[in-house]
């Protein structure tokens, strides 16, 4: 129990900083172009895991080739969430992101109950009313590009969770490969707007240092230590509070305004993804009292054949 509720802690500190990290990189991009931004968030985080693998040793070939590949969905998540959260707002961002919650268990192959795939259908249709503004219509760009990061997310925890699941590959090590792989992706398309960082402000700088340290490379870490301990889909689960801080965080600090429809469409995602949440935990542990079941049986019957 004191391993699940430090596990548990951890996720939940992660949707915290996550939920913030909408409006700062929202704030970012306003002061620097999307590419400089997510280099930037990228290379201040591989320097500080060059200096400190000095103290865990090398790496092996497992955390090599799984961390690249792992950086490359991260990378292609970050690319569409950046882009994302420039066009539209950092609530809109965070709630349409939260997508990821039921979207997770559907990648991760699990079998799902009819209600599940309805609690996903109140999901949509709130993201559908919440970028509505005062009138139903189309979704504007950035909210696309933000329901395509959900989708790129869901498959980027399930990956993790399957690419360590029984290998002896170490958190850090395979944090460090994919904040180095993002770096260089993004090296090239980057370079010739460097200049510009001459005339960049203390604020935009530790708004950078903010996304590339605690919403990037300590959050990496966090999040494949805590899949390592739990199943992909609990930890997407226990991510379920991200939009709520999102969406407090842009209302609160970055002053934006939510219209009624918004607000509906905001309780209806947080509702959905809870109760696909509910479904998805009561299936888990059905499943799991039923390999209990079935093993305890087959103990018994192997007692009784042995007397």
């Amino acid at each position: 129990m004191p391993h699940t509720r430090r596990t548990d802690g951890v996720l939940l500190a992660l949707a915290v900083v996550w939920g913030s990290s909408y409006l700062t990189a929202k704030t970012a991009t306003d002061a620097l172009p999307v590419l400089i931004v997510l280099f930037l968030r990228y290379a201040i985080g591989a320097l500080v895991c060059l200096v400190a693998l000095r103290g865990f040793g090398s790496l092996t070939r497992e955390e090599k080739r799984y961390g690249s590949l792992l950086g490359l969905t991260q990378a292609a998540v970050l690319v569409l969430e950046t882009y994302g959260v420039a066009h539209t707002s950092a609530g809109n961002a965070g709630l349409i992101i939260s997508l990821t919650l039921v979207l997770t268990p559907v990648l991760d192959r699990g079998r799902l109950p009819g209600r599940f795939f309805l609690a996903v259908g109140v999901c949509f249709v709130g993201v559908a009313l919440l970028v509505s503004g005062n009138g139903l219509r189309a979704p504007g760009a950035g909210d696309l590009l933000m329901l395509a990061a959900a989708v790129v997310r869901a498959g980027h925890v399930v990956l993790v969770g399957r690419v360590t699941a029984g290998r002896a590959v170490r958190p850090f090590q395979l944090t460090a490969v994919q904040t180095a792989v993002g770096a260089l992706l993004f090296l090239a398309p980057a370079a010739p707007g460097l200049p510009v960082l001459a005339r960049t402000g203390a604020a935009t700088w530790a708004e950078l240092v903010y996304l590339a340290l605690c919403c990037g490379l300590l959050a990496f870490l966090a999040q494949t230590w805590a899949v390592q301990r739990t199943s992909a889909t609990r930890a997407s689960l226990l991510l379920g509070t991200e939009p709520v801080w999102a969406l407090l965080v842009g209302v609160g600090l970055g002053g934006e305004r939510l219209t009624a429809l918004a607000v509906l469409g905001a309780a209806l995602i947080v509702t959905g993804t809870y109760w696909g949440q509910s479904i998805e935990r009561a299936r888990r542990e059905a499943s799991s009292e039923a390999v209990r079941d079935a093993a305890l049986r087959r103990a018994r019957t192997d007692l009784s054949q042995a007397r």
